[in-house]
């Protein structure tokens, strides 16, 4: 998110948005490419904002095959979707710096090539080692496309149209999650968890030619003078207080979620004993909840402070984990387990956005920290 959050905030020296007209967003530059109209960048775009649940997502519901194949424990397994989540994190703190130095180009077409070569070793690996240390490559290259798509659609438009470019990025990122799960349980109708990163090998292969076609989109005079300018607003911003305890409960809160995301499928599938394409579907319907329930925030604002939403987007999951937990500890039906499970889930969508919206409010009281 730097790159993005960086380039509308004013961040850095030169960094300025290119002054894109409606025409040349439809129709391409004047020079006649139409590599970066509108349907164009949608596409690419899309795709590169939903490397994460690809990444972590579509395999999910192979997990407990993969722990089969390598003999190791549920909690080794886990560490599978750990390495990948700490690359992401790390890819998006440098991969915002090195796109507002090297233009968005360079930085997308390493990424994405490291993306595709991880994504074919582990695919045929057989030592979980070395898996592991290809999963964590597979997030810190993803997350490059994660950061630089949302910094490409500040560069290319701004005012309304921005927002709904936006809209159409952030429907992506709601839309994979559900979808990611329940294509890779019908990967596993076909194949083993191996033709699960052969797609995924696929689709960084397609997105490397896209980035070849893609048309660069900040210019050398708009770009930081060193990378170390890209990383000043850090120090800032964890100083905060006020924004960096916003972090923190986010940083709680969304670690309990990523225990549900690699606790899920061993649950339903070796407690519960649903197939991978049953728990794919389990899985897909909980996102479906996040995604409708986190449009909540929009229709709300002006209605309700953030505040209140926020105390319950928290208070609700805290207490339908208590039953969530009873019903592990008596051993509950799967009737129990799901609605129970999506209470408890459903919530932080509306967290997230909440806690979002409030504590980016006072990163823009920061002086020198943000420009809106």
């Amino acid at each position: 998110m730097h790159a993005a959050w960086q380039s509308e905030a004013g961040l850095g020296p030169g960094l300025r948005r290119t002054p894109y007209t409606i025409r040349s967003f439809f129709f391409g530059s004047r020079k006649g490419s139409l590599m970066n109209s509108l349907t164009f960048l949608t596409i690419f775009l899309g795709v590169m904002s939903a490397m994460a649940p690809l990444s972590t997502d579509m395999y999910l519901p192979s997990l407990p095959e993969l722990s089969s194949y390598f003999s190791i424990s549920t909690s080794m397994t886990q560490m599978t979707l750990t390495m990948t989540m700490i690359g992401m994190a790390l890819g998006q703190i440098f991969g915002g710096p090195v796109s507002d130095r090297m233009g968005r180009k360079v930085p997308l077409f390493i990424g994405m090539g490291g993306f595709t070569i991880a994504s074919a070793v582990c695919a045929v690996c057989t030592n979980i080692y070395v898996f592991l240390v290809f999963r964590f490559i597979m997030g810190l290259s993803g997350a490059f496309g994660i950061v630089i798509s949302r910094a490409i659609a500040r560069d290319v438009c701004e005012g309304p149209e921005l927002m709904r470019f936006m809209a159409i990025l952030m429907m992506v990122n709601g839309l994979a999650p559900i979808a990611a799960p329940v294509l890779g349980g019908q990967i596993l109708l076909f194949t083993s968890w191996h033709g699960i990163f052969f797609v995924l090998t696929a689709v960084g292969i397609i997105q490397i030619m896209a980035t070849m076609a893609y048309k660069e989109t900040l210019k050398k005079t708009d770009r930081v003078r060193r990378f170390s300018d890209g990383f000043r607003a850090f120090g800032t911003l964890v100083k905060n207080r006020y924004f960096f305890g916003h972090c923190l409960v986010q940083c709680f809160v969304f670690g309990a979620f990523f225990s549900y995301i690699a606790g899920s499928s061993f649950l339903f599938q070796n407690i519960y004993h649903v197939t991978p394409q049953q728990y794919s579907y389990i899985f897909g319907g909980i996102g479906v909840g996040l995604m409708l329930v986190g449009a909540l925030p929009a229709r709300l604002a002006g209605t309700v402070r953030e505040v209140v939403m926020l105390k319950y987007s928290i208070l609700i999951p805290l207490i339908a984990s208590f039953f969530f937990l009873a019903g592990i500890i008596v051993k509950a039906p799967i009737w129990y387990t799901i609605p129970v499970l999506f209470v408890t889930i459903v919530p932080l969508s509306v967290m997230g956005a909440a806690s979002y919206r409030w504590h980016f409010r006072a990163a823009v009281k920061m002086q020198g920290a943000a420009r809106l």
